[in-house]
C-alpha cells in the first residue's frame, strides 16, 4: 500500500468480511497521545517486524481517549494531538494502515481474552509491538505477560522499554506537565519536534495593527493542550513557507476590563498579507515572559518590540 488508510472500528468488530487485506499485520497498539520518541520507538519496531516479516504495518489506537470515557480525567478532552494529527504523524513513520477503535463503555469492559480473540485475530495480527506499562482489557486487567500468554502461538508480542528525560520517563503526561510550566525546550525534546498546535486565522478586535504590531488571531479546530499563559517565539508554517514570529497567549489584560476566554494572536515578522481564513500550524519555540497588564498602550507597544527582538534572536537559532 502506497497512502496510509484509516479504518474505524467499533466493538464488537462486525461486518469485517468486507475489510480484505493483502498480508497478515504486524500492530502497535497504544493511545500514542502525541506521538512522542517513546512512542515513535514502538511503530518504528512496528514496521521494521513488518519488512522484516513481509506483513503490513498497522497502529491499533482509540478514540475517544479511554481516561476521557472512564472518567478519570476531564482535561484528557484536550490532547496534544488530535486524530488527524496523529494519523498524519503515524504515516511519516511508515505505518500502512491505522485502525482507530472508538473506545466506548462497550470496549472497556472486554476481557483481555476477548480482546486478543476477537480483536487482534480477528485483525490477522501475527506481530504486535506494545510499550512496557501497556494495560488492556476490562480494568486495564491485562499486562505485557498477559499479552505474550495470550497471543501464544500465532500472536508474536514485542515489548518496548521506555525511554528517559532527566531521569523521568518520556510519557504524555510529562509533556503536558512541561507545557503547563511553559517550558517548550523541554516538550521539543521528549516529542522529538517543536509542539505545534493547527487552526485557521480570523478576525480580531484589529486593535494590533492599529499600534503597529498586525496579529493573526487563531482559533482551534481541534481542543488542543495549549501551554501556559504567556508571551512565545514561534515559527508560523502557512501556504508551504515558514516565518517566524511572536505570539501572545492570554486574556489581553490591558485592554480588557472583565475576565474573558484565553485567546492566541501571532505577530509574524516581515509578514503583510491578507490570510484570513487561512490555514495556520504555529510551532511553539521557546516561553519569552508571562503575560501581563501594562499601565498604557505606549508601554506596551515597547515591551511588544523587546519580544519581538527576543523572538528574532530565539527562532534564528532554531534554522
Amino acid at each position: 500500500m502506497s497512502a496510509l488508510e484509516i479504518i474505524p472500528l467499533t466493538y464488537p468488530l462486525n461486518g469485517l468480511s468486507t475489510l480484505t487485506l493483502d498480508k497478515p499485520l504486524s500492530i502497535a497498539i497504544g493511545h500514542f497521545d502525541g506521538v512522542h520518541r517513546g512512542h515513535q520507538n514502538v511503530i518504528r519496531q512496528a514496521v521494521r517486524e513488518a519488512k522484516e516479516a513481509d506483513l503490513l504495518s498497522a497502529v491499533l489506537t482509540f478514540d475517544p481517549h479511554p481516561k476521557e470515557v472512564l472518567g478519570q480525567g476531564d482535561q484528557y478532552y484536550r490532547c496534544l494531538t488530535p486524530l488527524e494529527v496523529k494519523t498524519g504523524l503515524f504515516a511519516e513513520l511508515g505505518v500502512d494502515l491505522v485502525f482507530v477503535m472508538r473506545f466506548d463503555t462497550t470496549f472497556a469492559s472486554v476481557s483481555p481474552e476477548r480482546f486478543v480473540d476477537e480483536v487482534l485475530r480477528t485483525l490477522r495480527a501475527k506481530q504486535v509491538v506494545v510499550g512496557f506499562d501497556f494495560n488492556f482489557g476490562y480494568r486495564g486487567s491485562g499486562n505485557t505477560e498477559a499479552l505474550k500468554q495470550l497471543g501464544y502461538p500465532d500472536i508474536a508480542v514485542h515489548v518496548i522499554e521506555p525511554l528517559f528525560e532527566n531521569g523521568i520517563k518520556v510519557s504524555s503526561t510529562y509533556i503536558r506537565e512541561s507545557l503547563e510550566q511553559g517550558d517548550l525546550e523541554l516538550a521539543e525534546r521528549l516529542l522529538g519536534r517543536p509542539y505545534e498546535m493547527a487552526g485557521i486565522i480570523v478576525h480580531g478586535d484589529g486593535r494590533g495593527r492599529t499600534i503597529g504590531f498586525p496579529t493573526a488571531n487563531l482559533q482551534f479546530k481541534h481542543p488542543f493542550v495549549a501551554p501556559r499563559l504567556g508571551v512565545y517565539a514561534i515559527t508560523a508554517l502557512l501556504g508551504g513557507k515558514a516565518y517566524p514570529g511572536v505570539l501572545n497567549h492570554g486574556m489581553k489584560p490591558t485592554f480588557n476590563k472583565q475576565e474573558v476566554q484565553p485567546v492566541m494572536e501571532a505577530h509574524l515578522f516581515d509578514f503583510n498579507s491578507d490570510i484570513y481564513g487561512e490555514q495556520i500550524r504555529v510551532q511553539f519555540r521557546s516561553f519569552i515572559r508571562p503575560e501581563q497588564k501594562f499601565n498604557s498602550v505606549d508601554e506596551l507597544v515597547k515591551q511588544i518590540e523587546l519580544d519581538s527582538q527576543k523572538a528574532r534572536f530565539l527562532t534564528e537559532a532554531y534554522k
